[in-house]
């Protein structure tokens, strides 16, 4: 089994590939160079291990919420590389992906992307079973909301702790706070989540995979 995946909604670029049961990883801090980027490093991946887009099996991409311009143009760029031999997606939020970097395995884990404007991209996890978990929706949240949400006893992780840490291990009990080693995506848990999609026959395809975003449609760009 041969899977490529990417999550392009952070700064940093996220790009996994599994061939056969061995796991390539590759990390890249793009900014506002994803769309000039993006292609050539997928490219440079298939190449170092002798593959071409056609021998891809599963294409995996991480939906958001996150940065809008870098949903879009990873989601197409996934849409345009699975059409061609009409492969199947696994869509994968974020949000799940960034929740696999902790490793409290007793505590509820909050994942917290900064979405701007003062909000918050934010859920909640816990371990059962040795499985990780989502035990709250994705929401988009202020500050005082997130608060009330999780009240104690949380590992808060993810770039909106760079500006609301110190609000947050004040105003939330006993609360937990990981620093920027584990705010990004990694590409080892997006793959991960994507065989057990896979295997789990939870795939779609380029034409019904839909991008997570939060913010209300008013506040969306618009097509003319």
């Amino acid at each position: 089994m041969r899977i490529l995946g990417i999550d392009t909604t952070t700064p940093r670029l996220c790009l996994g590939l599994h061939v056969d049961g061995k796991f390539y990883e590759y990390s890249l801090e793009v900014g506002r160079n994803l769309s000039r980027l993006l292609v050539p490093a997928i490219q440079r991946v298939l190449c170092e291990v002798g593959l071409k887009v056609s021998d891809i099996d599963y294409f995996a991409c991480g939906l958001g919420p996150g940065s809008f311009t870098g949903i879009r143009i990873g989601l197409a760029t996934i849409k345009g590389l699975s059409v061609v031999k009409n492969k199947p997606v696994v869509g994968i939020s974020t949000l799940d992906v960034l929740a696999m970097n902790a490793e409290a395995r007793d505590r509820l884990i909050v994942t917290a992307i900064d979405a701007r404007r003062s909000l918050i991209y934010c859920s909640s996890y816990r371990y059962a079973q040795g499985k990780l978990q989502r035990k709250s929706a994705y929401a988009l949240l202020g500050l005082d909301d997130l608060v009330k949400r999780f009240p104690g006893n949380p590992v808060i992780l993810g770039d909106a702790v760079s500006l609301y840490g110190d609000s947050l291990l004040a105003r939330i009990k006993n609360a937990t706070v990981l620093d920027k080693d584990y705010w990004s995506p990694r590409a080892h848990n997006l793959m991960d989540l994507a065989l057990a999609r896979i295997k789990a026959q939870q795939f779609s395809s380029a034409l019904t995979v839909k991008p997570i975003y939060l913010y209300p449609k008013e506040c969306q760009i618009k097509s003319r």
